[in-house]
C-alpha cells in the first residue's frame, strides 16, 4: 500500500474501533435495564466490566508485541473472526432472580453476552499504533492514541444525542454489528501493510531500555487518579448536587477528551490547561467538597470543568513520559491497569468503605500531588529554589498559616447548606498562599489537604461520625436529617419522606408527595369506596414508609423495594415510625420491582402506586408499554394505576400519556401545590392516575374536582424496552 494513504488508514481504524467500542457500553447497559433494573448500578456495574475487558484487550496487544509482524496481523484477524461469531450483538437469554445482584450478575451477564466481541475491539488502539509505527518508523504513534479517545468520545456522545433517539434497540444491534464487520476489513487492509521479517525483539536497534518499576508504577498512579476521579465526579454530581438524566454521560466522555488533548501533535492546548490546572483546583476543589446544593447546576458544571482540567494535566504527565514506541504496548498496558484500578476503587471499595463521597476529596488531593507542575512567576520559583533553608522555612509558614485557618473555620462553621464569613475570608487567603505553593509539591499538597478540610471535609466527617446519620449502599447515599419538630430522609437531594415529631398523631401524618390532598393521597382515601374493606395495594418504592399510614384493618399491603438498606432504614432502625405505628407487619418485596411483579398472578392487585424514582433519575424499564401491560395484568380489571411524575428536570406527563393511549387506560392527573393551612411539610406534587374502567377514575373526581384529563404530546412514541430516549421530555429552564 502507498505510504501517502498509510496514515489516513490507520487513523480511520482506530477512530471507527473506538467509536464501535464506546457506543456499547451505554447501548448494552441499555438492553440490561429491563431485567436487571437499578439504572444506576447497572451502569456502574457495566463499567467495571469493561474496565475489566479492556485491560485484557491492552494485554493481549502486549502479548502479541512478541510475535512478527505478520504473525500478529494473523491472530489478531483470527480473533476478531471468532469473536463474530457473537454476532448480532445483544444479551443472552436467561431469567434472572428479581433480587439478583447488579454487582454480579452484571459481570456475568455482559462477558457471556459481549466479552469476546469487546476483547477484541479493545485490543485495536495500542495494537494498530504499534502496527504503525512499524510500517512509518518516522512517525509518532502516539498522536493516534488521540484519534483513539476522539473515537471513543464520538461514540460515547453519540448514542444518548443520536442513536437511542433515531432508533430501536434491534437496529442499534444491526447498525453495531455491521460496524464491527467494518472495523475488521480495515484491520486486515492494515494488517497488509506490516513489515516481513522476524519477531521484533530479533532487532536489537530497535529495542530501547525496558522501563524501571519507578517508572511503571508512575504510569498506573497517573492513570488512576483520573478513571476512578471520572467515576467519583459522576457520583458526586448526581448525589450531592443534581440528579440530572444524562449527566453520567458528560464525565465519562469530558475524560475520553482529554487524552485527545493530552496526546496530541500539538502541545499548546495541553500545555495552557496543565498550567491552569492547579488554579482550577484552588478555586473549585473545596467548595465541590463542601456541596454546592443551593446552585445545583452551577456546581456540576464547576465538577466537569475541573474533572476536565485535572485529567488534561494528569494524562499530560503521561504523555511526558511515555517510552519510546517499541515500548508502546506495555505503556498502554500499564495505563489500562491504572484505569481499571480507578474504577474498582470508586465503584466498588468507596461504596463498601466510606458513607459518603470521600473518593472524591481524596483523589482531588492525589490529582493536586500528581499533576505537572510550573511556578506561575521567575520571582515565586527563586523564592522556593533559590536556597533549601528559605524554601523549608517557606514550607513551615505555609503549614502554618493553613493549619490556622482549618482552625478558625472549625471555630465558626457557620451554617449547614451556606459559606460563612469566616470559609470567605480563608478561601482568600488560601487561594493567595495556594498562587505562592503552585510549583511546590508538597506546600501545594498541604494547601489543597487544608482547603479540602475546611470547606467541606470537616462537615463530611461530623456527619459520618454521628451514629445513623448517614448510609451508603449500592445503590445510592442516604442521609437522616432532624430536629425537634420532624425527621427526614434524602437520597442525594431528593427527600423520599419526612416525618413529623411529638404525638402518636403526628407520626402517622402522611407528608411530603403523600399528604391526603396528593394523588395518592386521595386514591388511598377512597380505597374503600372502589374496593371494599379488603382492597390488596402495591407500592412500588418504600423511602421513609410514609404511605403505610394509609392502610386500614382488613386491606393487604406490600411493598416492592430494591434497597436492603431502605427497608433498613424504614422498618428497622427506630429512625422512622410510619412502617412500625401504621403497618406493623408490611410485606416487603426485595428486589427490582418490574421482576417482582412479573412473579406476581393477574388481578393480584386493586390499587398499584409507582414511586420508585432513585433520587430524581427516572427508571425507564418502569415507565415502557411492557411494564404497563405488566401493571394491566397485575391489577384487577377496576384497577387504579397511580405514577408520581414529580421531577425537577423532565416532564415525563407525555410518557404516561403515550402509554395509557397505547395500552387502552383511561388516565387523569392531579397537581397538588400545598396552601398556608394544609398538612405540614406537604410538597407540590404530580400524580397520574390511571385505570381500565372509567367508574374508578370518576370516583376520584369525587373527592377532588382538580383532576384533569392527561395531556398526549403529538408525535410522541411511547418508551419500549426497545426504544426510549429522555431528550424531548428535558425542562429547560431549570
Amino acid at each position: 500500500m502507498s505510504a501517502r494513504f498509510a496514515r489516513p488508514l490507520f487513523v480511520l481504524t482506530i477512530l471507527a474501533g473506538s467509536f464501535l467500542l464506546f457506543l456499547v457500553q451505554p447501548m448494552v447497559a441499555r438492553m440490561a435495564l429491563p431485567r436487571l433494573g437499578g439504572a444506576s448500578a447497572v451502569w456502574n456495574s457495566a463499567m467495571l466490566v469493561y474496565q475489566a475487558l479492556l485491560l485484557g484487550g491492552y494485554a493481549y496487544a502486549h502479548w502479541l508485541g512478541r510475535l512478527s509482524p505478520r504473525a500478529q496481523g494473523m491472530t489478531h484477524l483470527g480473533v476478531l473472526l471468532v469473536a463474530a461469531l457473537w454476532l448480532p450483538i445483544g444479551l443472552k437469554a436467561m431469567q434472572l432472580s428479581p433480587t439478583a445482584q447488579p454487582a454480579i450478575w452484571v459481570p456475568y451477564l455482559l462477558g457471556i453476552s459481549i466479552g469476546p466481541l469487546f476483547f477484541a475491539i479493545s485490543a485495536q488502539a495500542p495494537l494498530l499504533q504499534r502496527w504503525f509505527s512499524l510500517s512509518r518508523k518516522d512517525e509518532n504513534p502516539y498522536a493516534l492514541y488521540a484519534a483513539s479517545n476522539f473515537g471513543s468520545f464520538a461514540g460515547l456522545i453519540a448514542y444518548p444525542l443520536f442513536v437511542e433517539p433515531g432508533m430501536a434497540l434491534y437496529g442499534q444491534r444491526i447498525l453495531w454489528s455491521s460496524g464491527y464487520i467494518l472495523v475488521a476489513l480495515l484491520v486486515a487492509l492494515c494488517a497488509a501493510t506490516l513489515p516481513r521479517g522476524g519477531a521484533v525483539a530479533a532487532d536489537p536497534v530497535a529495542v530501547s531500555p525496558p522501563p524501571t518499576r519507578g517508572r511503571i508504577a508512575q504510569w498506573v498512579l497517573l492513570a488512576f487518579v483520573p478513571s476512578g476521579l471520572m467515576l467519583a465526579t459522576s457520583t458526586l454530581i448526581t448525589t450531592d448536587i443534581v440528579a440530572m438524566p444524562l449527566l453520567w454521560v458528560l464525565p465519562l466522555g469530558l475524560y475520553l477528551l482529554s487524552f485527545t488533548i493530552a496526546f496530541a501533535t500539538d502541545r499548546m492546548t495541553a500545555d495552557i490547561q496543565t498550567r491552569i490546572a492547579p488554579i482550577g483546583l484552588l478555586l473549585f476543589g473545596g467548595l465541590l467538597v463542601g456541596g454546592l446544593s443551593a446552585i445545583p447546576l452551577l456546581g456540576a458544571i464547576m465538577a466537569l470543568a475541573l474533572l476536565f482540567l485535572l485529567s488534561v494535566a494528569l494524562h499530560t504527565g503521561l504523555y511526558r513520559l511515555r517510552p519510546e514506541p517499541d515500548r508502546l504496548t506495555g505503556f498502554y498496558l500499564a495505563m489500562s491497569v491504572g484505569g481499571a484500578l480507578g474504577g474498582v476503587f470508586a465503584a466498588l471499595i468507596a461504596p463498601l468503605v466510606f458513607d459518603w463521597t470521600y473518593e472524591y476529596p481524596i483523589l482531588l488531593l492525589l490529582a493536586g500531588i500528581l499533576m505537572p507542575q510550573h511556578y506561575l512567576i521567575g520571582p515565586v520559583r527563586r523564592l522556593w529554589e533559590g536556597n533549601q533553608q528559605r524554601g523549608r522555612i517557606l514550607l513551615y509558614g505555609v503549614a502554618i498559616v493553613v493549619l490556622a485557618l482549618v482552625a478558625a473555620v472549625l471555630a465558626f462553621p457557620g451554617p449547614v447548606d451556606g459559606i460563612s464569613p469566616m470559609q470567605q475570608i480563608a478561601l482568600i487567603v488560601i487561594l493567595g498562599i495556594g498562587l505562592i505553593a503552585i510549583g511546590s509539591r508538597r506546600a501545594f499538597g498541604i494547601v489543597m489537604l487544608g482547603s479540602l478540610i475546611a470547606f467541606g471535609g470537616y462537615h463530611a466527617v461530623r456527619i459520618s461520625l454521628e451514629p445513623g446519620t448517614r448510609t451508603r449502599s449500592y445503590f445510592g447515599i442516604y442521609t437522616v436529617r432532624g430536629n425537634a419538630t420532624q425527621r427526614q430522609l434524602a437520597h442525594g437531594t431528593t427527600v423520599h419522606g419526612t416525618q413529623l415529631r411529638g404525638s402518636p398523631d403526628k407520626e402517622r401524618t402522611p407528608t411530603t408527595y403523600y399528604v391526603p390532598g396528593s394523588g395518592v393521597g386521595q386514591a388511598m382515601l377512597a380505597l374503600p369506596t372502589l374496593y371494599g374493606a379488603r382492597a390488596r395495594v402495591g407500592v412500588v418504592g418504600l423511602g421513609a414508609g410514609t404511605l403505610a399510614c394509609y392502610a386500614r384493618p382488613g386491606q393487604e399491603w406490600r411493598f416492592y423495594e430494591i434497597d436492603p438498606t431502605v427497608v433498613r432504614i424504614a422498618r428497622d432502625t427506630g429512625q422512622f415510625s410510619f412502617v412500625s405505628r401504621c403497618l406493623p407487619n408490611p410485606g416487603i418485596v426485595l428486589g427490582d420491582a418490574r421482576l417482582s411483579l412479573a412473579r406476581e398472578g393477574g388481578g393480584a392487585l386493586d390499587l398499584l402506586a409507582l414511586d420508585a424514582f432513585s433520587s430524581d433519575s427516572v427508571p425507564m424499564h418502569l415507565m415502557t408499554r411492557e411494564a404497563f401491560a405488566l401493571y394491566g395484568r397485575v391489577l384487577a380489571p377496576r384497577g387504579l394505576l397511580l405514577a408520581h411524575i414529580s421531577n425537577r428536570f423532565l416532564d415525563l406527563e407525555p410518557v404516561v400519556a403515550a402509554a395509557a393511549t397505547d395500552g387502552g387506560w383511561h388516565a387523569v392527573k392531579l397537581t397538588y401545590t400545598p396552601g398556608p393551612n394544609d398538612t405540614p411539610a406537604a410538597t407540590k406534587s404530580l400524580w397520574i392516575a390511571l385505570s381500565r374502567d372509567r367508574q374508578a377514575l370518576r370516583v376520584l373526581k369525587t373527592y377532588d374536582a382538580s383532576w384533569q384529563p392527561v395531556k398526549t404530546r403529538p408525535g410522541f412514541t411511547p418508551w419500549t424496552d426497545d426504544y426510549s430516549t429522555i431528550l424531548p421530555l428535558l425542562k429547560i429552564r431549570r
